[in-house]
C-alpha cells in the first residue's frame, strides 16, 4: 500500500517529528520568522523552510512577508481534526491512569506493612 503525501491531510503532515517542534515553538513564542525557527530548532534553514511548506499547504501554519522574511504563525484551529479523533481514547487513559494509581498504592500498601514487619517490637532487642 502506497503511503499517503505528507501534504495530503494534518495526520501525515505531523506525523514527522520535526514538524510537531516547529508546531509546538508556534504555540509557545507566537509568530517567528523561519530563521529564528531554523537558530531555535538547529536545523539549516533550507530544511525549516520545507517543513514549513508542508505545514502551510495543509493549513496549520500561515505566512506573511515582513520585509526580506517570512513569518509563520500558528493555526490552531486546523488541528481540531487532531484533537478530535484523540479525544475518542481520552477514556481509556483515564481508566488506565485508575490501574496504574491503584497498583502504585498497593505496592506502597504491601511496603509499608512489610517495614513494619521487619522492625523489632517494643521491649525487643
Amino acid at each position: 500500500m502506497a503511503r499517503a503525501s505528507t501534504t495530503s491531510d494534518v495526520f501525515n503532515a505531523i506525523a514527522e517529528p520535526r514538524r510537531r517542534e516547529i508546531l509546538e515553538l508556534l504555540a509557545q513564542r507566537g509568530a517567528l520568522a523561519a530563521g529564528a525557527l531554523a537558530l531555535l530548532l538547529g536545523m539549516p534553514q533550507p530544511s525549516v523552510s520545507k517543513h514549513l511548506g508542508v505545514l502551510r499547504k495543509v493549513g496549520v501554519v500561515a505566512v506573511v512577508k515582513q520585509g526580506r522574511e517570512r513569518v509563520y504563525s500558528l493555526e490552531a484551529e486546523k488541528l481540531r481534526t487532531v484533537h478530535d479523533w484523540v479525544k475518542t481514547f481520552e477514556s481509556l487513559w483515564g481508566h488506565q491512569l485508575e490501574r496504574i494509581k491503584a497498583r502504585a498504592e498497593e505496592k506502597a500498601r504491601v511496603r509499608v506493612a512489610a517495614e513494619a514487619s521487619s522492625k523489632p517490637g517494643k521491649g525487643e532487642s
